[in-house]
């Protein structure tokens, strides 16, 4: 007997035209997302009296709106009466099917129809800049729900961790939750270089796992620190992690390119062993011996003009460096800074620069809260808004930064203002520190030297204001406050 989730796949597939006018299947935390060849053989009021079905949303790709939970059994259903794993390409799969069978007419008439539909198309393409932030989305939306879970568990686990480190807490049981927390949320924060990689080559059109593999590449697993590789421009050692995952996403890209032209030269017969070892070897030798290594230099650079604003003090350094922190998070480039910390706390008991970058992820939730108010209409940035800020306010700020403010834009640029204006109240009011590294927000409280609790709270309030305001009067856009009817059930 069909199941519901397999009656609304069928129903879907039937008003979509069948597989044959699909090119690809993917799902997101309520929606089943669909790339069409030709909208023609669409049926949305079809689609829209399914039983079962929400509403549809017509983008760049058409989205049928089935609920959480339903979602994934629905995917899933219509990848096995495709036939196609989810997220892959359709047309690969059934060209590969067809390939020693001669097309029909109607088949070649459509093909040239299609050609002459993408080319028309591209004379509506959105700017470089609007397509550089779809790319982000699509690469990070299907993290988003790991990114929630695991950033509610590690802003627990901070909590706890910094309340231990302060004294207010210990037992051996309360040591072993916290390690336990932090396995869970390492699982995506710890690896989240391999899982953009596999997100990036799907987005490319590369083979997943070699997307995987180049993520995993820059984690310099095996490498130790008795006998490290070395960075070719300056001699350093290299670290893991270096370039980030901006730095993957651009080395995925490269690799789709390259992987795409040796499938065109080699031969069918040796192209499942040539191709993938070719990629790969040039690839990886690109990441870890020029990818990896420009983003060391740029460390550099970093770390010295970070030692020169310290030097300046006050106002002006708290600004520049709160409202800069974000960036060198989305670049991983924030590694760099750890030993200033810890020569901070052997020389005056505190690092007085953690607090001060702390009111980054203080910006970025003030620019959250604009959102929730400015955009309350638009559902589907309230529901993400709902999972990612309660780690924010914790100190963790992954899923505000990847699954909100920087696919959107502009609020990540308000942020990073709210992050300074933070910072400056921080700077200005001096000898803030925190006897250890740990993690922002609310949970760095318990770790604050000298009993300067208060004075990290303003600047706390200064970062939450400072990014909403400037998030409200100027980081949205009319396609963000818009109302969405068919939003109602998002990602």
């Amino acid at each position: 007997m069909m199941s519901k989730e397999e009656r609304i796949a069928r129903e879907i597939l039937e008003n979509v035209g069948g597989k044959e006018n699909l090119e690809r299947v993917i799902h997101c935390m309520t929606r089943v997302r669909m790339d069409i060849i030709d909208y023609s053989k669409v049926n949305i009021e079809g689609l829209k009296a399914i039983n079962g079905v929400m509403g549809v949303v017509e983008d760049e790709s058409l989205q049928v709106i089935v609920g959480p939970g339903t979602v994934n059994k629905v995917a899933n259903a219509m990848s096995e009466m495709i036939g196609v794993p989810l997220g892959e390409r359709i047309s690969h799969h059934q060209n590969s099917e067809n390939t020693n069978r001669p097309k029909s007419d109607k088949e070649r008439v459509e093909e040239e129809a299609q050609l002459f539909k993408s080319q028309m198309n591209q004379k509506k393409k959105p700017s470089k800049w609007r397509k550089v932030l779809r790319t982000i989305a699509n690469i990070f939306v299907p993290l988003i729900p790991a990114f929630v879970g695991a950033g509610l568990i590690g802003g627990i686990s901070a909590v706890l961790s910094n309340l231990l480190v302060a004294g207010k807490i210990d037992g051996a049981f309360w040591q072993e939750m916290v390690m336990v927390f932090d396995i869970i949320k390492n699982g995506i924060f710890a690896y989240l270089a391999i899982y953009v990689g596999i997100n990036s080559a799907k987005e490319f059109g590369a083979t997943p796992g070699l997307g995987g593999v180049i993520g995993g590449t820059t984690l310099l697993t095996g490498m130790t620190p008795d006998k490290p590789l070395h960075n070719i421009f300056n001699g350093d050692a290299l670290a893991a992690g270096q370039g980030g995952v901006i730095g993957v996403i651009f080395a995925v890209w490269i690799l789709a390119m390259i992987e795409k032209r040796l499938h065109k030269v080699i031969p069918n017969s040796i192209d499942i062993i040539v191709t993938p070892t070719i990629t790969l070897l040039i690839m990886g030798l690109a990441t870890i011996f020029l990818i990896m290594p420009v983003a060391g230099v740029v460390s550099e650079g970093i770390l010295a003009a970070i030692k020169w604003v310290l030097d300046i003090g006050g106002p002006f350094s708290g600004f520049v460096l709160g409202a800069t922190f974000l960036p060198l998070v989305m670049f991983g480039l924030h590694q760099v800074l750890t030993p200033i910390h810890i020569e901070m706390i052997n020389q005056d008991h505190a690092t007085f620069l953690l607090p001060v970058l702390a009111m980054a992820g203080a910006g970025q939730v003030g620019a959250a809260f604009a959102l929730w108010v400015k955009c309350r209409k638009n559902k589907k940035i309230i529901r993400l808004l709902k999972g990612a800020l309660p780690a924010g306010i914790l100190g963790i700020g992954e899923p505000l930064i990847y699954g909100v403010t920087l696919p959107l834009g502009r609020p990540f640029i308000t942020a990073c203002i709210g992050g300074g204006i933070g910072g400056a109240v921080i700077g200005g009011i001096g000898h803030i520190g925190a006897v250890a590294i740990g993690p922002s927000g609310v949970s760095l409280i318990p770790l604050i030297y000298d009993n300067m609790y208060l004075g990290y709270i303003a600047g706390l309030l200064a970062a939450y204001a400072g990014g909403f305001v400037a998030t409200y009067f100027f980081g949205t856009t009319k396609d963000m406050t818009a109302p969405q009817e068919a939003d109602e059930a998002d990602v």
